[in-house]
């Protein structure tokens, strides 16, 4: 997101705005080139280092959550499971981090890809064809979890979770047949995103600890869940905004207001979903 800040801040250098030199004469031989290359090459490489990071909540150092989550692993018997995207693992401001460090270990796995096959994720493969599994992704054919009958504290249940944007979400739930094998839930009572320095596509979406605090707070039957674990997002979220960051209404919100300035797609059907969509929220 352009707009958003990075905490990985970049430094104005104020030789960045000097004018350029004027070229030097070329001698008649051509030399001078190869003694400038040659002059280069030897000066000496910086190399840059990269800041501490903290091991727990895998942020920098100085900008570290720890201090925001809680003292001790929360005591859960539910396991997650979160596949996902590539483009998820470069960002800085993630939430399945976070996540994690909240959990005790074993409790919060990760597989990161964009195809999962049987052969390369046996794990996996093993979790999807479990009958205690659950696929946590919204759909026509997914059951309200708040609805279901079952006492998930008698049983431990694993909750499958995909991280990425939603078109990356979509893709790899359509592209993956393992995916597909859990029995699919969704939440119907999922506040408004409190993760407000990216933007999402509707005011109903929210990030992947956000989904991970309100089923776990369900199925341990433990409303206190919830408010620990996004404890250090809304701490995440302050040090942003207090930083230069700004507030990221959904696209819908912006969509609604006259305000959405980027260039519409081109493929009319993606419109008429979106416009179907808020449509459908305003009855």
């Amino acid at each position: 997101m352009n707009s958003e800040l990075n905490e990985e801040a970049v430094e104005m250098n104020e030789d960045d705005d000097e004018d350029e030199e004027e070229p030097k004469e070329r001698d008649d031989d051509g030399d001078d080139g190869e003694e400038g290359f040659s002059v280069l090459s030897d000066l000496p490489v910086e190399m840059s280092e990269r800041r501490p990071t903290c091991r727990r909540c895998c942020r920098p150092v100085k900008v570290c959550l720890c201090p925001y989550l809680p003292p001790h692993p929360l005591d859960v018997s539910t396991c997650l499971y979160i596949v996902q995207h590539p483009a998820e693992e470069s960002r800085v401001l993630r939430t399945v981090p976070l996540l994690a460090a909240c959990l005790p270990p074993g409790k919060c796995r990760v597989f990161i890809g964009r195809r999962f096959s049987e052969e390369r994720y046996p794990e996996l493969a093993a979790v999807c064809r479990d009958p205690r599994s659950l696929l946590l992704y919204p759909g026509a054919t997914a059951d309200n979890l708040e609805d279901l009958s079952t006492d998930f504290t008698a049983t431990p249940h694993n909750v499958i979770l995909i991280d990425g944007t939603w078109s990356q979400a979509k893709d790899m739930f359509l592209r993956n047949a393992l995916l597909r094998l859990p029995r699919q839930v969704q939440l119907r009572s999922a506040p408004s995103s409190q993760y407000v320095i990216r933007t999402q596509p509707t005011n109903m979406c929210v990030s992947t600890l956000e989904c991970a605090a309100v089923t776990l707070s369900i199925m341990e039957k433990n409303h206190s869940i919830q408010e620990v674990l996004l404890k250090p997002l809304q701490a995440l979220c302050s040090f942003q905004l207090q930083h230069g960051a700004q507030i990221h209404h959904s696209k819908e919100h912006l969509i609604k207001n006259g305000q959405y300035n980027k260039i519409m797609p081109k493929n009319k059907r993606k419109i008429r979903r979106m416009q179907k969509l808020i449509s459908n929220q305003n009855i």
